[in-house]
Protein backbone atom coordinates (compact mmCIF):
# COMPACT_ATOMS: atom_id res chain seq x y z
CA UNK A 1 0.00 0.00 0.00
CA UNK A 2 1.70 3.46 -1.31
CA UNK A 3 2.28 5.65 1.90
CA UNK A 4 -0.10 8.22 2.55
CA UNK A 5 0.04 12.01 2.59
CA UNK A 6 -0.15 13.66 6.29
CA UNK A 7 -2.58 16.68 6.32
CA UNK A 8 0.62 18.35 8.47
CA UNK A 9 -2.16 19.14 11.28
CA UNK A 10 -4.27 21.56 9.18
CA UNK A 11 -7.29 20.40 11.21
CA UNK A 12 -5.57 21.29 14.50
CA UNK A 13 -6.82 24.43 16.40
CA UNK A 14 -4.71 27.10 15.55
CA UNK A 15 -3.55 29.73 18.68
CA UNK A 16 -3.65 33.05 17.90
CA UNK A 17 -0.20 34.98 18.64
CA UNK A 18 -1.68 36.09 22.22
CA UNK A 19 -1.82 32.77 23.66
CA UNK A 20 1.81 31.36 22.69
CA UNK A 21 3.59 30.75 25.71
CA UNK A 22 7.19 31.67 23.31
CA UNK A 23 9.46 30.21 20.46
CA UNK A 24 11.10 26.75 20.45
CA UNK A 25 13.44 24.84 18.16
CA UNK A 26 13.20 21.29 18.37
CA UNK A 27 15.86 19.15 18.29
CA UNK A 28 15.72 15.06 17.51
CA UNK A 29 18.46 13.85 18.98
CA UNK A 30 18.46 9.94 17.26
CA UNK A 31 20.91 7.36 17.40
CA UNK A 32 22.09 6.87 13.62
CA UNK A 33 22.62 3.21 13.10
CA UNK A 34 26.77 2.13 12.39
CA UNK A 35 25.82 -0.43 10.14
CA UNK A 36 27.18 1.52 7.09
CA UNK A 37 24.74 1.48 3.70
CA UNK A 38 24.49 -2.01 3.21
CA UNK A 39 20.75 -2.27 3.73
CA UNK A 40 18.91 0.54 1.62
CA UNK A 41 15.80 -0.17 2.60
CA UNK A 42 16.62 -0.23 6.78
CA UNK A 43 18.47 3.19 5.84
CA UNK A 44 15.52 4.42 4.62
CA UNK A 45 13.03 3.02 7.53
CA UNK A 46 15.08 4.12 9.87
CA UNK A 47 15.32 8.08 8.56
CA UNK A 48 11.31 7.77 8.08
CA UNK A 49 11.18 6.69 11.78
CA UNK A 50 13.41 10.00 12.82
CA UNK A 51 11.15 11.86 10.65
CA UNK A 52 7.43 10.45 12.47
CA UNK A 53 9.42 11.23 15.59
CA UNK A 54 10.34 14.65 14.81
CA UNK A 55 6.49 15.35 14.17
CA UNK A 56 5.15 13.95 16.76
CA UNK A 57 7.38 16.09 19.57
CA UNK A 58 6.30 18.99 16.99
CA UNK A 59 3.21 18.37 17.72
CA UNK A 60 3.79 18.36 21.59
CA UNK A 61 5.29 21.48 21.50
CA UNK A 62 2.07 22.93 19.68
CA UNK A 63 -0.15 21.26 22.31
CA UNK A 64 1.43 23.83 24.75
CA UNK A 65 0.86 26.77 22.40
CA UNK A 66 4.21 26.98 21.52
CA UNK A 67 5.83 28.53 18.12
CA UNK A 68 7.98 26.30 16.71
CA UNK A 69 10.28 28.33 14.44
CA UNK A 70 12.63 24.95 13.67
CA UNK A 71 12.48 21.54 14.33
CA UNK A 72 16.03 19.35 13.08
CA UNK A 73 17.60 16.09 13.16
CA UNK A 74 20.27 15.85 14.99
CA UNK A 75 21.70 12.27 14.25
CA UNK A 76 23.96 11.15 17.55
CA UNK A 77 26.03 7.31 17.05
CA UNK A 78 26.93 8.31 20.92
CA UNK A 79 25.84 9.96 23.58
CA UNK A 80 28.16 12.26 25.24
CA UNK A 81 27.29 12.34 29.17
CA UNK A 82 28.24 16.19 29.50
CA UNK A 83 25.48 17.19 26.71
CA UNK A 84 23.53 14.46 25.08
CA UNK A 85 25.15 16.00 21.54
CA UNK A 86 28.56 16.05 20.32
CA UNK A 87 30.16 19.55 20.71
CA UNK A 88 30.21 20.41 16.72
CA UNK A 89 26.42 19.42 16.55
CA UNK A 90 25.43 21.63 19.78
CA UNK A 91 27.53 24.41 18.17
CA UNK A 92 25.58 24.18 14.86
CA UNK A 93 22.27 24.30 16.93
CA UNK A 94 23.67 27.17 19.35
CA UNK A 95 24.24 28.88 15.62
CA UNK A 96 20.26 28.28 14.57
CA UNK A 97 19.13 29.52 18.23
CA UNK A 98 20.27 32.87 17.60
CA UNK A 99 19.24 33.39 13.81
CA UNK A 100 16.24 32.19 15.28
CA UNK A 101 15.69 34.35 18.24
CA UNK A 102 14.31 31.13 20.08
CA UNK A 103 14.07 31.42 23.98
CA UNK A 104 13.53 27.74 24.85
CA UNK A 105 14.79 24.14 23.18
CA UNK A 106 13.04 20.93 23.31
CA UNK A 107 15.17 18.14 23.31
CA UNK A 108 13.13 14.78 22.16
CA UNK A 109 15.25 12.60 24.43
CA UNK A 110 15.57 11.85 28.30
CA UNK A 111 18.25 14.50 29.52
CA UNK A 112 20.16 13.93 32.50
CA UNK A 113 20.21 17.01 34.80
CA UNK A 114 23.72 17.51 34.10
CA UNK A 115 23.35 17.44 30.59
CA UNK A 116 20.28 19.84 30.77
CA UNK A 117 22.35 22.28 32.77
CA UNK A 118 25.39 22.22 30.38
CA UNK A 119 23.11 22.70 27.25
CA UNK A 120 21.30 25.54 28.84
CA UNK A 121 25.26 26.83 29.43
CA UNK A 122 26.05 26.01 25.63
CA UNK A 123 23.20 27.70 24.25
CA UNK A 124 22.15 30.73 26.48
CA UNK A 125 17.92 29.56 27.03
CA UNK A 126 16.05 27.27 28.93
CA UNK A 127 16.05 23.34 27.73
CA UNK A 128 13.27 20.96 28.18
CA UNK A 129 13.53 17.51 27.33
CA UNK A 130 10.72 15.11 26.48
CA UNK A 131 9.97 13.93 29.97
CA UNK A 132 9.23 17.20 31.20
CA UNK A 133 7.51 18.77 27.93
CA UNK A 134 5.00 15.59 28.28
CA UNK A 135 4.26 16.57 32.17
CA UNK A 136 4.02 20.14 31.17
CA UNK A 137 0.98 19.25 28.80
CA UNK A 138 -0.41 16.84 31.42
CA UNK A 139 -0.24 19.70 33.92
CA UNK A 140 -2.45 22.24 31.58
CA UNK A 141 -4.87 19.74 30.40
CA UNK A 142 -5.69 17.94 33.47
CA UNK A 143 -9.02 18.82 34.70
CA UNK A 144 -10.24 16.50 37.94
CA UNK A 145 -8.62 16.62 41.26
CA UNK A 146 -7.00 13.08 41.03
CA UNK A 147 -5.57 13.97 37.47
CA UNK A 148 -4.31 16.91 38.70
CA UNK A 149 -3.06 15.00 41.86
CA UNK A 150 -1.11 12.63 39.74
CA UNK A 151 0.52 14.97 37.45
CA UNK A 152 1.76 17.30 40.21
CA UNK A 153 3.02 14.39 42.15
CA UNK A 154 4.64 13.13 38.83
CA UNK A 155 5.96 16.50 38.22
CA UNK A 156 7.39 16.84 41.93
CA UNK A 157 9.10 13.52 41.76
CA UNK A 158 10.94 14.37 38.44
CA UNK A 159 11.97 18.31 39.55
CA UNK A 160 13.39 16.52 42.60
CA UNK A 161 16.91 15.47 41.15
CA UNK A 162 17.17 18.27 39.13
CA UNK A 163 17.08 20.83 42.06
CA UNK A 164 20.66 21.29 41.52
CA UNK A 165 19.61 23.36 38.33
CA UNK A 166 17.80 25.86 40.49
CA UNK A 167 20.37 27.15 42.60
CA UNK A 168 23.81 27.50 40.24
CA UNK A 169 23.42 30.76 41.39
CA UNK A 170 24.56 30.30 44.77
CA UNK A 171 27.66 29.78 46.58
CA UNK A 172 28.69 26.57 46.76
CA UNK A 173 30.73 24.83 49.88
CA UNK A 174 34.40 23.90 48.84
CA UNK A 175 34.82 21.72 51.69
CA UNK A 176 34.41 21.39 55.55
CA UNK A 177 32.22 19.16 57.79
CA UNK A 178 29.71 19.20 60.43
CA UNK A 179 27.78 21.21 61.11
CA UNK A 180 29.91 23.61 58.30
CA UNK A 181 27.54 24.65 54.82
CA UNK A 182 27.52 27.12 52.34
CA UNK A 183 24.40 28.96 51.84
CA UNK A 184 23.62 27.41 48.63
CA UNK A 185 24.23 23.35 49.97
CA UNK A 186 21.44 24.10 52.60
CA UNK A 187 18.69 26.16 50.50
CA UNK A 188 18.92 23.32 48.00
CA UNK A 189 18.67 20.64 51.21
CA UNK A 190 15.83 22.54 52.35
CA UNK A 191 14.02 22.64 49.34
CA UNK A 192 14.30 18.78 48.56
CA UNK A 193 12.88 18.32 52.15
CA UNK A 194 9.44 21.12 51.37
CA UNK A 195 8.94 19.09 48.44
CA UNK A 196 9.54 15.69 50.18
CA UNK A 197 6.62 17.15 52.12
CA UNK A 198 4.89 17.96 49.42
CA UNK A 199 5.07 14.77 47.87
CA UNK A 200 3.15 12.87 50.98
CA UNK A 201 0.59 15.07 51.34
CA UNK A 202 -0.13 14.42 47.62
CA UNK A 203 0.15 10.45 47.85
CA UNK A 204 -2.07 10.70 50.82
CA UNK A 205 -4.86 12.74 49.00
CA UNK A 206 -4.22 10.68 45.92
CA UNK A 207 -4.75 7.37 48.25
CA UNK A 208 -8.09 9.10 49.54
CA UNK A 209 -9.23 9.51 45.70
CA UNK A 210 -8.50 5.85 44.87
CA UNK A 211 -10.61 4.60 47.57
CA UNK A 212 -13.21 6.94 46.10
CA UNK A 213 -12.75 5.47 42.88
CA UNK A 214 -13.03 1.76 44.16
CA UNK A 215 -16.46 2.29 45.35
CA UNK A 216 -17.68 3.63 42.15
CA UNK A 217 -16.33 1.18 40.46
CA UNK A 218 -18.22 -1.58 43.60
CA UNK A 219 -21.12 0.50 43.01
CA UNK A 220 -21.09 -0.40 38.93
CA UNK A 221 -20.58 -3.68 39.44
CA UNK A 222 -23.67 -4.51 41.78
CA UNK A 223 -25.45 -3.00 38.80
CA UNK A 224 -24.01 -4.32 37.06
CA UNK A 225 -22.49 -3.33 33.98
CA UNK A 226 -19.91 -4.83 32.02
CA UNK A 227 -16.84 -1.82 31.32
CA UNK A 228 -15.69 -1.40 27.58
CA UNK A 229 -12.28 0.61 27.85
CA UNK A 230 -10.64 2.66 25.04
CA UNK A 231 -7.22 2.74 24.61
CA UNK A 232 -4.72 3.57 21.92
CA UNK A 233 -1.90 6.27 20.96
CA UNK A 234 -2.73 9.34 21.46
CA UNK A 235 -4.47 11.32 18.59
CA UNK A 236 -5.80 8.28 17.32
CA UNK A 237 -9.07 8.85 17.06
CA UNK A 238 -10.72 7.40 20.64
CA UNK A 239 -12.48 10.34 22.05
CA UNK A 240 -14.35 11.06 18.42
CA UNK A 241 -15.20 6.85 18.71
CA UNK A 242 -15.96 7.48 22.63
CA UNK A 243 -18.59 10.78 21.29
CA UNK A 244 -19.89 8.46 18.15
CA UNK A 245 -20.83 4.92 20.08
CA UNK A 246 -22.09 6.90 23.01
CA UNK A 247 -23.36 10.00 21.53
CA UNK A 248 -21.35 12.05 24.09
CA UNK A 249 -19.55 15.15 23.57
CA UNK A 250 -15.82 14.93 24.94
CA UNK A 251 -13.33 17.43 23.72
CA UNK A 252 -12.16 15.69 20.51
CA UNK A 253 -9.30 17.60 18.34
CA UNK A 254 -6.39 16.62 16.10
CA UNK A 255 -4.39 17.35 19.00
CA UNK A 256 -1.61 15.42 21.24
CA UNK A 257 -3.23 14.47 24.36
CA UNK A 258 -6.54 16.65 23.96
CA UNK A 259 -8.03 14.72 26.79
CA UNK A 260 -6.58 13.45 29.90
CA UNK A 261 -9.13 12.61 32.81
CA UNK A 262 -11.13 9.38 31.96
CA UNK A 263 -14.62 9.48 31.24
CA UNK A 264 -17.62 7.21 31.31
CA UNK A 265 -20.95 7.09 29.52
CA UNK A 266 -23.73 4.16 28.85
CA UNK A 267 -22.96 2.26 25.87
CA UNK A 268 -26.40 1.19 24.65
CA UNK A 269 -25.93 -2.48 22.66
CA UNK A 270 -27.79 -3.57 19.65
CA UNK A 271 -30.27 -6.13 21.48
CA UNK A 272 -30.83 -3.97 24.29
CA UNK A 273 -28.40 -4.67 26.45
CA UNK A 274 -26.14 -1.68 28.11
CA UNK A 275 -22.28 -1.33 29.20
CA UNK A 276 -20.09 1.24 30.64
CA UNK A 277 -17.87 2.86 28.00
CA UNK A 278 -14.33 4.47 29.30
CA UNK A 279 -12.18 7.03 27.14
CA UNK A 280 -8.70 7.01 29.23
CA UNK A 281 -5.48 9.18 28.63
CA UNK A 282 -3.97 8.59 25.33
CA UNK A 283 -0.21 6.39 25.27
CA UNK A 284 2.63 7.82 23.20
CA UNK A 285 6.01 6.46 22.77
CA UNK A 286 8.68 6.66 25.55
CA UNK A 287 6.18 7.65 27.95
CA UNK A 288 7.85 8.83 31.08
CA UNK A 289 7.94 5.96 33.63
CA UNK A 290 6.72 8.25 36.44
CA UNK A 291 3.23 9.05 34.89
CA UNK A 292 3.34 5.70 33.77
CA UNK A 293 3.43 4.92 37.77
CA UNK A 294 0.89 8.05 38.50
CA UNK A 295 -1.67 7.06 36.10
CA UNK A 296 -2.39 3.78 37.16
CA UNK A 297 -5.06 4.47 39.41
CA UNK A 298 -6.62 6.01 36.73
CA UNK A 299 -5.67 3.43 34.43
CA UNK A 300 -7.54 0.95 36.63
CA UNK A 301 -10.23 1.46 34.03
CA UNK A 302 -8.51 -0.52 31.68
CA UNK A 303 -7.49 -3.15 33.87
CA UNK A 304 -10.78 -3.65 35.50
CA UNK A 305 -12.22 -3.87 32.12
CA UNK A 306 -14.04 -6.89 30.73
CA UNK A 307 -13.34 -5.41 27.12
CA UNK A 308 -10.47 -3.26 25.87
CA UNK A 309 -10.70 -1.65 22.47
CA UNK A 310 -7.23 -0.94 21.42
CA UNK A 311 -7.98 2.09 18.82
CA UNK A 312 -5.59 2.39 16.06
CA UNK A 313 -4.98 5.33 13.25
CA UNK A 314 -4.94 2.72 11.03
CA UNK A 315 -3.71 5.38 7.95
CA UNK A 316 -1.18 6.88 10.24
CA UNK A 317 2.75 6.59 8.39
CA UNK A 318 4.02 4.52 11.44
CA UNK A 319 0.83 2.93 12.57
CA UNK A 320 2.90 -0.41 13.35
CA UNK A 321 5.21 1.67 15.42
CA UNK A 322 2.22 3.36 17.69
CA UNK A 323 0.64 -0.51 18.03
CA UNK A 324 4.03 -1.51 19.71
CA UNK A 325 4.48 1.53 21.92
CA UNK A 326 0.79 1.20 22.91
CA UNK A 327 1.25 -3.30 23.97
CA UNK A 328 4.17 -2.06 26.18
CA UNK A 329 2.60 0.52 28.07
CA UNK A 330 -0.65 -2.24 28.04
CA UNK A 331 1.99 -4.83 29.48
CA UNK A 332 3.43 -2.87 32.07
CA UNK A 333 -0.03 -2.71 33.66
CA UNK A 334 -0.07 -6.18 33.72
CA UNK A 335 -2.75 -6.66 30.58
CA UNK A 336 -1.13 -9.53 27.53
CA UNK A 337 -2.43 -8.22 24.23
CA UNK A 338 -1.04 -11.29 22.61
CA UNK A 339 -3.75 -13.09 24.57
CA UNK A 340 -6.31 -11.71 22.81
CA UNK A 341 -9.31 -12.80 25.27
CA UNK A 342 -10.74 -9.46 25.70
CA UNK A 343 -8.71 -7.25 23.34
CA UNK A 344 -10.07 -6.14 19.79
CA UNK A 345 -7.95 -3.91 17.75
CA UNK A 346 -9.92 -1.03 16.18
CA UNK A 347 -8.58 0.05 12.97
CA UNK A 348 -9.79 4.02 12.73
CA UNK A 349 -9.73 6.63 9.93
CA UNK A 350 -10.61 4.45 7.27
CA UNK A 351 -12.24 7.12 5.64
CA UNK A 352 -9.17 8.78 4.16
CA UNK A 353 -8.46 5.34 2.62
CA UNK A 354 -10.29 4.86 -1.26
CA UNK A 355 -12.49 1.76 -2.45
CA UNK A 356 -9.08 -0.27 -3.21
CA UNK A 357 -7.75 0.61 -0.28
CA UNK A 358 -10.07 -0.13 2.27
CA UNK A 359 -10.74 -3.56 0.44
CA UNK A 360 -7.07 -4.53 1.03
CA UNK A 361 -7.15 -3.44 4.64
CA UNK A 362 -10.09 -5.98 4.54
CA UNK A 363 -8.18 -8.77 3.66
CA UNK A 364 -5.24 -7.86 5.80
CA UNK A 365 -7.69 -8.05 8.92
CA UNK A 366 -9.61 -11.01 7.51
CA UNK A 367 -5.94 -12.87 7.82
CA UNK A 368 -4.99 -11.91 11.26
CA UNK A 369 -5.24 -14.66 14.12
CA UNK A 370 -8.28 -14.96 16.14
CA UNK A 371 -6.33 -13.41 18.69
CA UNK A 372 -5.45 -10.78 17.49
CA UNK A 373 -8.85 -10.03 16.24
CA UNK A 374 -9.64 -6.23 14.87
CA UNK A 375 -12.52 -4.19 12.97
CA UNK A 376 -12.19 -1.59 10.10
CA UNK A 377 -14.43 1.47 11.66
CA UNK A 378 -14.37 5.59 10.56
CA UNK A 379 -15.36 7.31 13.85
CA UNK A 380 -15.72 10.68 11.76
CA UNK A 381 -18.30 9.03 9.36
CA UNK A 382 -19.51 6.22 11.17
CA UNK A 383 -18.55 3.55 9.05
CA UNK A 384 -18.40 0.03 10.59
CA UNK A 385 -19.81 1.42 13.73
CA UNK A 386 -22.13 -1.75 13.60
CA UNK A 387 -20.01 -4.18 12.96
CA UNK A 388 -18.12 -2.86 16.05
CA UNK A 389 -20.76 -3.02 18.45
CA UNK A 390 -22.44 -6.13 17.54
CA UNK A 391 -18.84 -7.47 18.76
CA UNK A 392 -18.55 -5.92 21.70
CA UNK A 393 -22.25 -7.74 22.57
CA UNK A 394 -21.10 -11.16 21.00
CA UNK A 395 -17.62 -11.07 23.08
CA UNK A 396 -19.84 -10.08 26.69
CA UNK A 397 -22.23 -12.34 25.84
CA UNK A 398 -19.79 -15.01 25.72
CA UNK A 399 -19.52 -14.52 29.41
CA UNK A 400 -22.72 -15.04 29.84
CA UNK A 401 -25.26 -17.45 30.90
CA UNK A 402 -28.22 -18.42 28.51
CA UNK A 403 -31.28 -19.72 30.75
CA UNK A 404 -34.67 -20.86 29.72
CA UNK A 405 -37.46 -20.58 31.54
CA UNK A 406 -41.57 -20.93 31.85
CA UNK A 407 -43.93 -17.90 33.52
CA UNK A 408 -47.05 -17.32 34.00
CA UNK A 409 -47.93 -14.82 31.50
CA UNK A 410 -50.13 -13.24 34.55
CA UNK A 411 -46.80 -12.71 36.70
CA UNK A 412 -46.20 -9.25 35.29
CA UNK A 413 -43.74 -8.14 38.01
CA UNK A 414 -41.49 -11.21 37.19
CA UNK A 415 -41.64 -10.65 33.20
CA UNK A 416 -40.54 -6.87 34.39
CA UNK A 417 -37.68 -8.16 36.76
CA UNK A 418 -36.94 -10.18 33.71
CA UNK A 419 -36.66 -7.42 31.05
CA UNK A 420 -34.83 -4.96 33.34
CA UNK A 421 -32.55 -7.40 34.88
CA UNK A 422 -31.71 -10.00 32.25
CA UNK A 423 -31.05 -9.61 28.31
CA UNK A 424 -33.96 -11.42 26.53
CA UNK A 425 -33.22 -13.06 23.64
CA UNK A 426 -36.50 -14.86 23.00
CA UNK A 427 -40.17 -14.84 24.83
CA UNK A 428 -43.06 -16.76 22.97
CA UNK A 429 -46.63 -17.29 24.51
CA UNK A 430 -47.71 -20.76 24.65
CA UNK A 431 -51.51 -21.14 26.19
CA UNK A 432 -51.50 -19.00 29.39
CA UNK A 433 -47.60 -19.31 30.11
CA UNK A 434 -44.35 -17.19 28.11
CA UNK A 435 -41.56 -19.76 27.37
CA UNK A 436 -38.72 -17.59 27.26
CA UNK A 437 -34.47 -17.25 26.91
CA UNK A 438 -32.34 -14.82 28.59
CA UNK A 439 -29.12 -14.25 28.90
CA UNK A 440 -27.81 -12.84 32.28
CA UNK A 441 -24.67 -11.69 34.28
CA UNK A 442 -22.89 -14.27 36.29
CA UNK A 443 -24.10 -12.07 39.53
CA UNK A 444 -27.31 -12.83 38.97
CA UNK A 445 -27.68 -16.31 37.38
CA UNK A 446 -27.97 -17.95 40.74
CA UNK A 447 -31.43 -15.31 41.26
CA UNK A 448 -32.89 -16.25 37.82
CA UNK A 449 -31.92 -20.26 38.78
CA UNK A 450 -34.04 -20.11 41.50
CA UNK A 451 -36.59 -17.65 41.20
CA UNK A 452 -38.26 -18.73 38.14
CA UNK A 453 -36.70 -22.54 38.11
CA UNK A 454 -34.51 -21.47 34.74
CA UNK A 455 -32.40 -24.08 33.00
CA UNK A 456 -28.49 -22.93 31.74
CA UNK A 457 -28.80 -23.80 27.99
CA UNK A 458 -25.83 -23.49 25.27
CA UNK A 459 -27.52 -20.26 22.73
CA UNK A 460 -28.06 -21.89 19.44
CA UNK A 461 -26.17 -19.89 16.50
CA UNK A 462 -29.29 -18.12 14.88
CA UNK A 463 -30.49 -16.79 18.56
CA UNK A 464 -30.37 -13.08 18.66
CA UNK A 465 -26.96 -10.85 19.62
CA UNK A 466 -24.60 -14.55 18.56
CA UNK A 467 -22.61 -15.09 15.58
Amino acid sequence: MEPRERDGGSDRPQSTRDASTGRAIVVGPYLRSRGGDADVATASRVVRNAEAKLEEIVGLARAIDLTVADAVIAPVTQIRPATYLGKGKAEEIAGLIASHGVDLAIMDCALSPIQQRNLEKVWGIKVLDRTGLILEIFGRRAKTKEGALQVELAHLNYQRSRLVRSWTHLERQRGGFGFLGGPGETQIEADRRLIGERITRIENEITKVQATRRLHRAGRQRVPYRVVALVGYTNAGKSTLFNRLTRASVQAADMLFATLDPTLRALNLPHGGKAMLSDTVGFISNLPTQLVTAFRATLEEVMEADIILHVRDISHDDAEAQQRDVDIVLRQLGIDPDAGANVIEVWNKIDRFSAEEREELANIAARRPPERRCYLVSAETGEGIDALLAAIEDLLAATRATLTLTIDASDGAGISWLHRNTEVLTKTLRGAKFDMTVRVDETKRDIVISRFSAVETKPSSNSPGTM
